[in-house]
């Protein structure tokens, strides 16, 4: 039987453990962190990430929140702040024992959607 990205990842409380971690990565990481410290209302921004991530990932519940491009219109986000999540995202797969298929398709989801977040 073949399992969803959704499922690999743990379901809802992984995918929230996930979010959560990076989240906290990003607050550490000096190439981003303002852009997080900013965020008026984090709980917020942390299930749009959760719903974002699980509904992507082949999860049953949708995602309420902006699309890509409406979410970070106007935020004038460079390469280097862009690469810097996507370390950060990688580097929380890793330490959650992500697999290597499941943190590739990961990957490859964030990379599809780097028009949509780059300098918009």
């Amino acid at each position: 039987m073949t399992t969803t990205l959704y499922q690999r990842l743990g379901g809802a409380d992984g995918i929230a453990r996930l979010v959560d971690d990076a989240i906290a990565a990003h607050l550490n990481n000096p190439i981003v962190k303002t852009r997080f410290e900013n965020i008026r209302d984090m709980e917020r921004a942390k299930r749009m990430a959760r719903e974002f991530f699980g509904a992507g990932s082949g999860g049953p519940d949708p995602y309420t929140g902006k699309d890509m491009l409406a979410a970070h219109k106007g935020m004038n986000i460079s390469e280097q702040e862009y690469l810097a999540v996507m370390d950060d995202i990688v580097n929380t797969l890793t330490r959650h024992n992500v697999g290597a298929e499941s943190k590739s398709e990961v990957i490859a989801i964030l990379y599809s959607l780097k028009g949509n977040i780059i300098r918009v």
